[in-house]
Order: structure tokens, then C-alpha cells, then sequence
């Protein structure tokens, strides 16, 4: 599951455009929301181009990110 809250803090940081996060995977704005909020899973090669795009090396992070535990996520939405 998606840390989706982490992930657009990373992309808005970056200063990149949300679409131009999705142009650069291949997919729509809208393919693209769908991934971000867990209704559609990214696809691997989906997760090594955002990580290079976004420059996420860490290990940890990238888990934090893109593995995250529904409880974690829970957790991480409650505190924002």
C-alpha cells in the first residue's frame, strides 16, 4: 500500500507537477491519482522511475513509501 500523504509531500518538495510525475511514468493524471491513492497498485518499474525521478535512494523510505503497513498508514494520516 502507498504511502500516499508521503508520497505528494516528496513530489511537491521536488517541485514537480503531479502531471509531470505522470507523463514521465507513461500514465494519465487520472491513472496516475489512482495509483497515488491505492486504488490501482504501481507497478515495479513505476516505483524505480518515481524514485529516480524524486531522487529516493533510501532504502527505508522507498519501504516507508511504497510498502506501507495499512496500520502504518493509519497511523501516519491520523498525525497529519
Amino acid at each position: 500500500m502507498t504511502n500516499t500523504t508521503l508520497l505528494k509531500e516528496l513530489i511537491a518538495k521536488s517541485g514537480l507537477k503531479l502531471k509531470y510525475v505522470a507523463d514521465h511514468l507513461g500514465l494519465s493524471a487520472y491513472g496516475f491519482s489512482k495509483k497515488v491513492n491505492n486504488e490501482q497498485e504501481f507497478k515495479v518499474s513505476e516505483v524505480e522511475a518515481l524514485c529516480e525521478l524524486l531522487n529516493i535512494r533510501d532504502l527505508e523510505l522507498k519501504e516507508r513509501i511504497f510498502f506501507a503497513k495499512e496500520d502504518d498508514l493509519k497511523s501516519t494520516l491520523a498525525c497529519v
